[in-house]
């Protein structure tokens, strides 16, 4: 696998650049990139401000316009309480998210390759049991501060 980080330039016209291709992408172009897992960075041409959260944000929002969407009503309203507390300054959410959806997938794959799918679901219940007893556990100590 290539491990460099393929740049991207925005300009100031919104147009985004692809300095390996030397080609213009679209926010698809930029989602496709996603899929394959090259790595990537987007930079805003006058500022040379990394902005790759800002574009993936953008093609979230994209996504969640078509089909049914991850991110309900209420789930965005949860999220959005988060920011500005003591879990969110801590990064404990963001971590907390990122070891959900990285522990799904890694249970999904397991499931879709076993012969034994009643062993791999008790493998993944006592799995989840010790992530949430160790955020639990994370939870506590951080209210007790």
């Amino acid at each position: 696998m290539n491990d460099t980080v393929r740049i991207i330039r925005k300009y100031s016209n919104r147009r985004l650049y692809d300095t390996e291709k030397s080609t213009y992408v679209t926010l698809e172009g930029i989602r496709k990139l996603v899929l394959k897992e090259v790595p990537f960075k987007v930079v805003d041409k006058r500022t040379n401000e990394d902005i790759t959260r800002n574009i993936l944000l953008q093609i979230i929002s994209e996504q969640e316009e078509m089909g049914s969407p991850i991110f309900t009503t209420d789930v965005l309203n949860r999220i959005i309480r988060f920011y500005g507390n003591s879990l969110q300054s801590q990064g404990v959410l963001g971590e907390y998210i990122k070891q959900s959806l990285d522990m799904f997938v890694d249970q999904q794959t397991r499931l879709q390759k076993s012969a034994d799918p009643i062993n791999v679901m008790k493998t993944i219940t006592d799995q989840n049991l010790k992530f949430w007893n160790d955020m639990f556990s994370v939870g506590v100590k951080n209210k007790s501060d």
